[in-house]
C-alpha cells in the first residue's frame, strides 16, 4: 500500500460514543516521497551514533538501569503514583508506610521492563510478551483483580466520567484480538 493513501482509522459509532478503529498496518508499503528515504537513512545514522556511545559509557548497564528508573517514575505519575527516582532507589523500609504503595508500584514497571528486555533473547516482541509483562506490573498492586496479563475485555476511555464525554475512546475489545495480531505479525516480520 502506498503510505499516502493510509488511513490510520476511522471513528465508529457505537450506543452513545465513537471508538475509534484503526486500520490493519501488516501489509507491504510503499512510498514515492523521497523525503522518507532521507528520514529514513538519517534514522538509521542516529541509531548507528547511539550505538556508538555504548563504547564510551563505562557501564552501559547502569546506564540503562537509570533510565528505566526514569522512565518508571515518569510513566507512573499517569496513574497518579507520586514516587520520584531519589525514593525509587531505596529498600522499602525506609519508604514512609502511606507512600509504599506508589514505591510498589514503579518498582513493578522496573521488573516488568526488565523481565521484557531479558525475555527478547529467547521470544520476540509478540502479544505473549506483552501479557507476560502486564502481568508482572499490576502484580501485587492497585488494579492486580482487573485481569493482569489479559487484554481489555470492556471498553476504556481517556478523559470524561464515560464514553460519551471521553476526549478519545480506544478500539472496542471485540476488535482488539484482530488488530494485536496485527501489530504481532508485523512486528515478527520486521525483526
Amino acid at each position: 500500500m502506498n503510505i499516502k493513501h493510509f488511513k490510520a482509522g476511522k471513528y465508529v459509532q457505537r450506543y452513545e460514543y465513537k471508538s475509534f478503529e484503526p486500520e490493519l498496518i501488516n501489509q507491504p508499503w510503499i512510498w514515492d516521497d523521497p523525503e522518507i528515504n532521507i528520514l529514513l537513512e538519517n534514522a538509521n545514522k542516529f541509531l548507528g551514533e547511539l550505538n556508538a556511545f555504548t563504547y564510551i559509557v563505562p557501564d552501559t548497564d547502569l546506564f540503562i538501569a537509570m533510565h528505566i528508573l526514569k522512565e518508571a517514575t515518569q510513566s507512573s505519575k499517569i496513574e497518579g503514583t507520586k514516587t520520584n527516582i531519589d525514593e525509587a532507589i531505596l529498600p522499602i523500609n525506609e519508604i514512609l508506610p502511606e507512600k509504599r504503595d506508589d514505591w510498589q508500584e514503579v518498582q513493578n514497571y522496573i521488573h516488568a521492563i526488565n523481565f521484557a528486555i531479558d525475555e527478547l533473547n529467547t521470544i520476540p516482541i509478540s502479544n505473549r510478551l506483552i501479557k507476560d509483562t502486564h502481568k508482572i506490573l499490576l502484580s501485587g498492586i492497585r488494579g492486580e483483580h482487573k485481569t493482569p496479563g489479559e487484554f481489555r475485555i470492556s471498553q476504556n476511555w481517556i478523559g470524561g466520567n464515560n464514553p460519551s464525554n471521553a476526549i478519545f475512546v480506544p478500539p472496542h475489545s471485540e476488535n482488539l484480538n484482530t488488530l494485536l495480531s496485527d501489530l504481532e505479525k508485523l512486528l515478527i516480520m520486521k525483526i
